[in-house]
């Protein structure tokens, strides 16, 4: 079960709610979902302490801190399949107060992914483990997180191979404790921060090849028949990728470089059948260019031995 500590961004409409302070052991390895409470430490399975309270947004105290150069996954989409977790890193710049120590104890920060509006996400995707963060001088810091998806438990589905959008936000209990009697909110420090970017979540995709017969005449027919797939998140299983265009390629092999013989379109099942006279000795593959929810994938090449 993924059991998640968290650190979320706000906006005033919603609660900051559930808020204790994490230990030392259990920090580090901190992970957090957005748009939901501010800080919840994993202090056991459900995930919340009694004695916490709740806190409205307008309650907290400003913190000046923002965020900057936000890379996800070094800018490429995020493949998914239907079971193995997906870990991407996440690199960024927090430009701070001199007087904000973002190496407290205490001190949470973090990029994450959401999709749908801002005040009412369809959906979130957070790192497992808190980022790590390097001092470059008294208000700057680079720091280094990740993005963990598990097909399963986050509960995507086939809507969620789109855009997703970043947010960053900060929380500095500066030594308060939700589950004191003085415990004082206005004290916390707390910033969120929209638009640092967007990415791609996508799903995997598979494609075969096979060229027979083997060895053939030279001049007779060989068929080449494939299957391209993809991962469907709704019931977790592969799918035949359907009328979607695959360019059966060639390579002679005295050659290094493929060549595209045609193009010919899956079938209502991803399969994939078409043609071609044999000449040469050479290697046959399909590639498949991708669209905006399934990446590019291509074949190893198939040899076929003309005779």
């Amino acid at each position: 079960m993924r059991i998640r500590a968290t650190v979320a961004a706000v906006t005033g409409a919603l609660a900051l709610s559930a808020l204790v302070v994490p230990s030392a052991a259990n920090a580090a390895d901190a992970h957090h979902s957005v748009l939901s409470d501010v800080v919840r430490a994993a202090h056991d399975a459900s995930g919340t302490k009694s004695g916490a309270r709740s806190i409205a947004a307008d309650e907290t105290a400003p913190l000046d801190l923002t965020f900057s150069k936000l890379s996800v996954n070094g800018g490429k989409p995020i493949v998914v399949g239907t079971t193995n977790t997906v870990t991407v890193p996440t690199t960024f710049t927090v430009t701070h107060a001199a007087d904000v120590d973002v190496f407290a104890d205490d001190f949470m920060l973090d990029v994450e992914l959401y999709r749908g509006s801002f005040d009412d996400p369809t959906n979130i995707l957070f790192g497992d483990v808190a980022p790590t963060c390097k001092t470059v001088s008294s208000t700057v810091a680079t720091c280094k997180g990740q993005i963990d998806v598990w097909p399963q438990d986050d509960f995507i589905g086939n809507a969620d191979a789109t855009t997703w959008k970043a947010v960053g936000f900060a929380a500095d209990l500066n030594g308060q404790d939700p589950s004191d009697p003085d415990f004082d909110p206005s004290q916390i420090g707390f910033v969120e921060q929209d638009g640092l970017g967007t990415t791609k979540l996508q799903r995997f995709s598979k494609l075969t090849v096979n060229a027979a017969p083997e060895p053939v005449k030279k001049g007779k027919t060989i068929t080449v028949t494939g299957k391209l797939t993809r991962a469907n998140w709704d019931d977790f299983a592969y799918h035949g990728y359907t009328v979607q265009p695959v360019k059966l390629q060639f390579r002679k092999k005295t050659s290094t470089a493929y060549t595209t013989v045609k193009t010919i379109k899956s079938s209502s099942t991803g399969a994939l059948k078409t043609t071609v006279t044999a000449s040469v000795d050479g290697y046959w593959r399909y590639s498949f260019a991708g669209t905006s929810t399934t990446p590019a994938v291509t074949t190893t090449g198939d040899y076929v031995d003309v005779q």
